[in-house]
């Protein structure tokens, strides 16, 4: 009986604490699998039939200690190349928070897979090989954290007990990522000088390190903010479902379901539908079977309104004194994931929160080279790995905001209407903090929407 009402507590007490989505990347060989190996053991978050095979494929491979790279390279061909191919998602916890880790591929042939895994990430970890120090890699992974938003970078300068722990090398390589990150608008970048493989720095603080006076990786996952003002934020329910029993104990029911994608929503607050401009004010919200005066992302929740207006799956409520405008022009940074290139004149479909419509690509004003952040003039087309600026005109018209205000509202995906292959996933308006909105070109003839 106790060791069931302990389990309980502990349950009680895990499901208390907050939830950091943090992403992973380095060049290849800097050590970045060893590195979440090394966090995932060391922070006792490893089974032990995990470890075991762990064990037993480091001695096929003739290595008397297991590599804990093992741990996250999962795939063949991975464990053969010892490299990371694919995103590999990890979930983990300490007493003091909750862990959802995506370790990303290095290689810049593996880009989109990055993106992908740093798009939902609250925090970016970038390694370096502390006898290289920033190379151009590095400075890729720098771009595509500002340009997803991400608003804590941490840079692990890995193998220092390669360079003999020197301190100098360490303050050199910080401050010139830091002034390089800076420089792209990453709002928060901390630096941290570790040996994955010893684990100096990574769990436990280095003795090697006296020097240095920050927090240990852990640490700093543990620590570092991640809640959100939620009065701050636009409040945006895409609608899911509509919710209609039409039984004998609910005749008039009229409910319209979805998960908040930001900020909250009460009870009497007048609303706006979109892309109808509708408006109606909320009378009741229910959430897991009970009536709420308020809610809030990312709970998913039933909205009641005072008026019967035409509302179907698709559409975004919104507070009706901050309403986004709508349009049928999207102009936005996009990361090309397919194999199959994306073209002018390209017929698509555009998924934007639970709505999804038809368009076209009418514009690709540029491709961004991530080495230099230099823009590469009307490409015609953009291939896998490719980051570009697209305009692109729908067939009816959408409620984005700015990716830069809400990276859940900000964000879609254009898909191929053939076959349903995602092709691109974009981020609405300025690609970085600092940098300059392309010039727009207005060439709307034979337009046919």
């Amino acid at each position: 009986m106790s060791n069931s009402v302990d389990t309980a507590v502990q349950l009680a007490d895990l499901s208390a604490t907050t939830l950091l989505r943090f992403a992973t990347a380095g060049s290849v060989d800097d050590g970045k699998s060893t590195l979440v190996g090394r966090l995932l053991h060391d922070s006792k978050s490893v089974l032990t039939d995990q470890l075991e095979a762990v064990e037993a494929a480091s001695l096929k491979r003739g290595q008397e200690a297991p590599d804990l790279a093992l741990l996250t390279d999962g795939l063949r061909a991975e464990r053969e190349q010892g490299i990371t191919i694919d995103v590999a998602y990890r979930y983990f916890a300490t007493p003091r928070r909750r862990f959802i880790l995506a370790d990303t591929p290095g290689h810049v042939q593996y880009t989109r897979n990055m993106v992908t895994g740093a798009s939902t990430a609250d925090l970016a970890v970038v390694l370096v090989d502390a006898r290289n120090g920033v190379i151009e890699q590095t400075r890729r992974h720098a771009a595509v954290a500002a340009l997803l938003r991400v608003p804590h970078v941490v840079l692990a300068v890995n193998k220092m007990d390669l360079v003999a722990y020197e301190e100098k090398v360490f303050a050199r390589i910080a401050e010139e990522f830091t002034a390089y990150a800076s420089e792209l608008g990453v709002p928060e970048i901390t630096a941290i000088p570790i040996s994955a493989l010893a684990g100096d720095n990574v769990v436990e603080p280095s003795a090697n390190m006296d020097w240095y006076g920050g927090p240990t990786v852990l640490e700093h996952l543990e620590t570092v903010p991640v809640s959100h003002d939620l009065t701050s934020c636009h409040a945006r329910l895409p609608v899911q479902y509509v919710i209609r029993p039409q039984t004998a104990e609910l005749p008039d029911y009229r409910g319209y379901a979805g998960q908040i994608a930001a900020g909250t929503f009460r009870v009497g607050e007048p609303v706006t539908v979109l892309p109808s401009r509708r408006t109606s004010r909320i009378a009741g919200i229910d959430l897991l079977g009970e009536s709420v005066d308020i809610a809030w992302t990312p709970q998913s929740v039933t909205l009641l309104l005072e008026d019967d207006i035409d509302i179907s799956r698709g559409d975004l409520i919104v507070p009706s004194g901050d309403a986004p405008a709508t349009t049928q022009d999207v102009e936005a940074t996009v990361c090309h994931v397919a194999d199959q290139p994306l073209t002018v004149g390209q017929w698509v479909l555009l998924k934007h929160t639970t709505r999804t419509v038809k368009a076209i690509v009418k514009e690709i004003p540029s491709r961004l080279t991530l080495d230099d952040l230099s823009q590469h003039p009307d490409p015609g087309r953009l291939v896998a790995n490719d980051i570009g600026r697209v305009k692109v005109r729908t067939a009816e018209p959408l409620a984005l905001d700015s990716y830069a205000d809400s990276r859940r509202t900000g964000s879609f995906l254009l898909i191929d209407p053939a076959d349903g292959t995602t092709l691109a996933a974009g981020m609405a308006g300025e690609s970085f903090a600092t940098h300059k909105v392309l010039d727009t070109v207005e060439d709307e003839a034979g337009w046919d929407f």
